[in-house]
């Protein structure tokens, strides 16, 4: 593998749309996208996932089955982007997969963790690949939240020296990451993303989520109910900090909306501004001037979500949000493209974690090697 240049990044966030599939190459801090490819979860799959990321008893047979299961799902994603591109493994120094978290606890009172599945091995041994996984662990075992990861190749990619810049990721969960002109980096989960969009959306229309944000914006948010949802007792926590379904799920919700007569497309109106307004604050009651937004990730798309969000910084002095693209990379695959770095930053032994984002006690290389 000495000519191999090409890293692979799988991403499967806490929306479980897909399996996002990126293959890069990477020349000093520029990066080259060859080529994508989204790889569907299938429906029982996603329902094994939630049973597991549900808190209580857990079933130790479904966790190993679905670990293998989801190993096979991220190798075929690979190949099918393999072939796509008319490469083979000898052309891949190593795949970077994030895998798909179903607990994640930060360190308090009881001690942090962080558990993705994805059997790397079953990666590994699939496509005769090397496979870097297992990303958080180590970050947790010095202290820090093992999360959220991306800044640091938001760092890497997106920095100008003149001006500083936020980058708001809006997955399941969304984060901010502080790009000072200075090169100081740092970011932190915000709260909400799509989680709560995506299974309002399920439990009222059956769809797996608000397309383009349609429905949303047909309803009108409630004041009320939007000041109970602030409550949660995670906005009171300081940086850094992350979240999860653990925190933020469709139970939590129904014990919030219990309180009021609302009705369904105006409790989702509600969540669309919640987001929107618990990012935009995050982002107000940052220290220095912020000259530029950009925004990354699968909420880019909820149209009703992007409009709330603009009239939420707008209404705080913000600058108008823009896409990622504008600075280089398809807002749609930042993430997967994130996790190929930092399998690069394994590969060349270089630290991929930002302690003063995660809380760690030092940088760290991150992330365990699996041979084919």
């Amino acid at each position: 593998m000495k000519n191999a240049v090409t890293f692979i990044g799988l991403m499967s966030g806490t929306s479980m749309d897909s399996i996002d599939t990126v293959a890069v190459t990477f020349s000093n801090k520029n990066l080259n996208l060859l080529g994508t490819h989204a790889h569907a979860i299938p429906d029982n799959v996603k329902a094994n996932i939630l049973t597991l990321c549900a808190p209580g008893l857990d079933n130790v047979q479904l966790l190993a089955e679905t670990d293998h299961r989801l190993g096979e799902l991220f190798a075929e994603a690979s190949l099918a982007l393999i072939t796509q591109l008319n490469l083979s493994s000898k052309d891949i120094v190593a795949i970077g997969s994030h895998g798909q978290t179903i607990r994640h606890q930060p360190p308090g009172l009881k001690p942090g963790f962080s558990l993705q599945i994805g059997n790397p091995n079953q990666i590994a041994a699939r496509t005769g690949c090397s496979v870097i996984a297992d990303f958080r662990r180590k970050d947790m075992a010095y202290g820090g939240q093992g999360a959220p990861l991306v800044p640091a190749f938001h760092r890497e990619i997106f920095h100008h020296p003149g001006k500083t810049r936020i980058i708001v990721n809006i997955g399941g969960i969304s984060n901010i990451t502080i790009l000072e002109a200075s090169g100081d980096c740092h970011g932190f989960d915000t709260g909400p993303g799509n989680i709560l969009l995506d299974a309002w959306s399920k439990k009222h229309t059956n769809e797996n989520y608000d397309n383009k944000g349609r429905w949303g914006a047909t309803g009108s948010s409630s004041d009320a109910l939007l000041t109970q949802l602030k409550t949660h007792n995670f906005f009171d926590r300081r940086g850094p900090k992350s979240t999860g379904r653990e925190d933020f799920n469709l139970d939590w919700l129904e014990e919030q909306t219990r309180l009021f007569e609302i009705a369904p497309v105006d409790i989702q109106a509600t969540l669309a501004l919640y987001t929107a307004e618990t990012i935009a604050q995050s982002i107000a009651d940052l220290a220095p001037p912020i000259d530029e937004i950009f925004v990354c990730g699968g909420g880019i798309h909820n149209l009703d979500l992007i409009q709330k969000l603009n009239e939420s910084l707008l209404k705080r002095m913000m600058p108008e949000i823009q896409s990622t693209a504008g600075i280089g990379l398809d807002p749609n695959w930042v993430e997967a493209c994130a996790f190929a770095w930092l399998a690069k930053q394994r590969i060349d032994m270089q630290p991929g974690n930002v302690p003063a984002v995660t809380g760690a006690s030092q940088q760290t290389i991150l992330g365990c090697i699996y041979l084919p």
